[in-house]
This record gives C-alpha cells, sequence and structure tokens, in this order.
C-alpha cells in the first residue's frame, strides 16, 4: 500500500480493517508506516487472496501493488 495526500488515517484504518480483518491498532501502524515511509506490507496470504485486499483498498483511491514477499 503506497501514502497518498488524498486519503485521511481514518479512511484508510476503516478499509485495511475490513479488508484484512486486522484489528485497529494493527490498521494504525500499518498505515502511520505506509505515511512515514512511503509504503507498507499490509497483508501476507495466497496471491487471490492478496489481490482481492488489493482491490478493496484501491476502491478507496489508496494504490497498492501486490507482489511476492521474496524471490525464489
Amino acid at each position: 500500500m503506497f501514502n497518498n495526500d488524498t486519503n485521511t488515517f481514518e479512511e484508510v484504518i476503516e478499509i485495511l480493517i475490513r479488508s484484512t480483518d486486522c484489528d485497529a491498532q494493527e490498521a494504525f501502524m500499518e498505515t502511520w508506516e505506509a505515511d512515514a515511509f512511503g509504503s507498507a506490507h499490509v497483508h501476507f496470504a495466497e496471491k487471490q487472496r492478496c489481490v482481492s485486499v488489493a482491490e478493496m483498498i484501491e476502491s478507496i483511491g489508496v494504490a497498492t501493488e501486490v507482489k511476492k514477499e521474496w524471490e525464489d
């Protein structure tokens, strides 16, 4: 997930909770990380689940990228 100057912390926290089923504290930490560093890893699962999560996050205008955690 990438930071932007459009969405509020509250909007991003809410979509992270809804899309990843994380708690508010984790969603806040991931939102803070994206704000502070420009991006944050927000979900680890099989590819199709990550694509679904990314689509939900993108539905509010936040850019995402789905990629492997590490190369084989």
